[in-house]
């Protein structure tokens, strides 16, 4: 099915108000937010600045750290060691705490082409941390999903999209949402316990015209599937059965990247955006893009996932 409905088909809002713009930070690509229950912060990064962010609500303290090259997904360890990211070329481990360090590479997939790059990610329930590759001009078909686990095993799912996000999961854990995001769709396949996706992924939900391109997503304590629009202006929420929209949140910036609930009772929507691509003309009707938004909710989230065994 398609996402749009018209207003008067949703149900009561969902959100409690409206997004609100909390740090001005004009990334070019904005991506990647996680919540931190440890700092009571929030992880994004800004992947074409190559830069890590923290910013945390209570005082407004942000902080940065500058790499080398794209970072592009953020996934706390179980174990307090600091941070699994997906840099250019695979996942990476980084301390924050440690001044003045530089990420190191854990894995580099074999086999992805040069003109790749990872992009969104995130831990599954078992601690296992998956993050998508992408041709960097989003031309050609070579994307792919890899789950990386503790004990360095890497596992590839191939996909052969141009852009790759997500994934997200279902509240039981038994179905994967992984975004098409060129072609417009939110894929979808059952999970089994034991031998994990059961590919090939399907088609679940497709965008319309007008509403932009699915991009990274998150799932509230309800099973609520939240999906960016890029070029959308907005985060919609759909019914995880049906894929039915039952709530939209506009945004001010028409480049709608990731979402993450976050807050000490996480019940604050969080949202990416980027000012990539957009000319003079467009940078001066959404001077906020690129910002970090936040939107108070009606809803709850729920904790991210953390990488490395659970117990």
């Amino acid at each position: 099915m398609t996402s749009s409905l018209p207003p008067a088909a949703r149900g009561p809002a969902l959100h409690a108000g409206p997004a609100q713009c909390v740090l001005d930070a004009r990334a070019q690509l904005g991506e990647g937010a996680l919540w931190s229950p440890r700092r009571q912060a929030l992880w994004w990064v800004d992947i074409l600045s190559h830069r890590l962010f923290s910013w945390r609500p209570a005082d407004g303290e942000a902080l940065c750290w500058q790499f080398g090259e794209e970072v592009s997904a953020v996934a706390e360890r179980r174990d307090g060691t600091g941070l699994m990211l997906a840099l250019r070329r695979g996942m990476a481990h980084f301390d924050p705490e440690a001044p003045g360090t530089q990420p190191v590479y854990l894995h580099q997939p074999a086999g992805e082409p040069a003109s790749n790059r990872f992009n969104d990610g995130r831990c599954d329930r078992h601690g296992r941390f998956w993050a998508g590759s992408m041709d960097f001009d989003a031309r050609q078909p070579t994307g792919h999903l890899y789950c990386y686990d503790e004990a360095g095993r890497c596992d590839r799912l191939l996909l052969g999209l141009r852009v790759t996000n997500g994934p997200a999961w279902s509240l039981d854990g038994r179905r994967m949402y992984v975004n098409d995001t060129v072609g417009r769709h939110v894929l979808a396949c059952e999970v089994d316990p034991v031998s994990g996706p059961r590919v090939p992924l399907r088609p679940w939900l497709t965008f319309g015209a007008g509403d932009g391109h699915p991009d990274g997503m998150t799932v509230d304590a309800q099973g609520r599937l939240w999906i960016a629009h890029w070029g959308g202006g907005c985060v919609s929420a759909h019914d995880p059965d049906t894929g039915e929209e039952l709530d939209r949140i506009a945004v001010p910036a028409s480049q709608v990247t990731h979402c993450a609930f976050g807050g000490e009772d996480l019940r604050t929507l969080y949202i990416t955006t980027a000012r990539v691509g957009l000319d003079d003309v467009a940078l001066r009707a959404e001077p906020l893009a690129g910002g970090l938004f936040a939107v108070p909710m009606n809803v709850a989230g729920l904790p991210a996932h953390a990488f490395g065994s659970v117990a």
